[in-house]
């Protein structure tokens, strides 16, 4: 087993290592320069369209609203990441790497964008009836038959990776949280999450759908107004904040207090994978959801899926990050969700771990379903559609061994998984770029759908 965890730290150190970091800012920022930065020029226009998607037109395709598709985007996205993932990265690589999570946010969002434009261009319909998409579809039908094994390799890295980061990761987080907080043991919350999560998984797309786009918005409003109030209470500390985390970008971090200190490279390192395993563009995952999605036009649900990236990360990540520094917090020694606790703690004393407790187990929750359908496509693009029901049923046992489970190697692992996904998915937004613009242009051309 030791030597199983020796070769998966080696490989995560190469692929997340420089030039893995330089493949995701690079591809990002080059289909930004290719774009116009239409994505951040048009996140008015992307606002707009996320209420105009509740309602699709008549003349769309699709299982279920772009709206509904967004939802069940974020909640694969707004999880632990959320919450013990900035404080890891600010605890590991100090307060600069929230700098460059939102570098990876700005560039992530022009590739978030261009991975639902290509999912939604080249989504098929399956045997079943339903609309199915992602990079997989993407690589097959815009990229050709001779690049089939990138197809694969990301089919396999996604189904493999959706059991780490997507559901045993998210159950242990819920159930080490709740235990530490209301002293409720890890197998009783295991069985109550494991019997919820079959309840909505085992409805498939439309029932996750419409769990989504309730919940969702409603946990996102809870920890705004939680965190808000950490930062209204500490409100004086925020100019500083803001100062620190943009100077220890480009100098590191010294020791302070409990904290070990941090380099540059730390810093632009944590920054970008936790970015990454945050807002998850360049995994491709969110154009699995909008290829659901009915729409007429692959640009008007990339609009849609790129908002996820700024809601994500810009909104929630940040809020998360000032919280653990204007309250000092950062330099306590502490990482992960105790980290973001002891931030809240300090504003709400007696009561802030739990308000922190129940939006961490609302955020992992909803991770669990939103992936459930992510991994299932994969193991569908693999297998066939025989593997549906066989899936969904393994997808909820594994929420229980999540729960109970010590799940230190699962993280590393799911971390390398990630990385492995984003490489087959960037390489093919890099090959199918010209189509991405030319999509783009006639949309946003005078006369076209979003000219207007």
């Amino acid at each position: 087993m030791e030597l199983i965890h020796n070769f998966f730290n080696w490989l995560n150190g190469i692929v997340w290592g420089v030039p893995m970091i330089m493949l995701i800012l690079g591809t990002g920022l080059f289909l930004q320069l290719r774009l116009g930065f239409m994505p951040l020029r048009k996140l008015a226009y992307g606002f707009r369209m996320i209420w105009k998607s509740r309602t699709p037109g008549a003349d769309s395709e699709g299982e279920i609203t772009p709206y509904a598709a967004l939802m069940t985007a974020l909640s694969a996205t707004i999880g632990t990441g959320n919450i013990a993932g900035v404080a890891t990265a600010i605890a590991v690589g100090g307060p600069g790497a929230l700098f460059w999570m939102w570098v990876t946010a700005f560039v992530g969002m022009a590739t978030k964008y261009a991975e639902v434009v290509v999912a939604v261009k080249y989504r098929e319909v399956d045997d079943k009836g339903e609309h199915v998409g992602g990079p997989m579809f993407a690589i097959k039908n815009g990229l050709g038959k001779n690049w089939g094994w990138l197809a694969t390799a990301f089919a396999f890295f996604g189904g493999l990776a959706g059991f780490g980061i997507g559901n045993m990761v998210q159950a242990n987080g819920i159930a080490g949280a709740i235990q530490n907080s209301f002293g409720i043991e890890t197998w009783i919350t295991g069985a109550v999450l494991t019997i919820v999560t079959g309840l909505v998984v085992l409805g498939g797309i439309r029932r996750i759908g419409a769990v989504a786009e309730r919940i969702v918005p409603f946990m996102a409003v809870v920890y705004l107004v939680a965190v808000t109030f950490v930062l209204v209470i500490f409100a004086e500390n925020i100019p500083a904040a803001f100062a620190t985390i943009v100077t220890d970008a480009f100098t590191g971090t010294a020791a302070a207090g409990g904290f070990l200190g941090a380099t540059i490279i730390m810093a632009i390192q944590k920054g970008v994978a936790r970015g990454i395993f945050s807002n998850e563009a360049g995994l491709g995952t969110a154009g699995i959801a909008q290829a659901s999605g009915s729409t007429s036009n692959p640009v008007f649900s990339g609009v849609i899926g790129m908002m996820g990236t700024f809601i994500d990360t810009i909104i929630i990540c940040t809020l998360t990050g000032l919280a653990i520094m204007v309250t000092g917090v950062w330099t306590s020694g502490e990482t992960g969700a105790m980290l973001s606790s002891s931030a809240f703690e300090a504003a709400m004393p007696g009561y802030g771990k739990y308000v922190l407790t129940i939006c961490l187990a609302l955020f992992a929750f909803t991770t669990i379903l939103g992936w459930a359908y992510y991994a299932e496509k994969c193991w569908e693009f693999l297998l066939g559609t025989i593997s549906e029901i066989p899936f969904r049923v393994l997808w909820t046992v594994a929420v229980f061994f999540g729960a109970t489970l010590s799940l230190d190697f699962a993280w590393l692992v799911a971390d390398t998984l990630n990385a492995l996904m984003a490489i087959p998915n960037l390489i093919s937004l890099l090959l199918l770029s010209p189509i991405i613009v030319k999509l783009t242009r006639d949309y946003f051309a005078p006369g076209g759908e979003g000219g207007n």
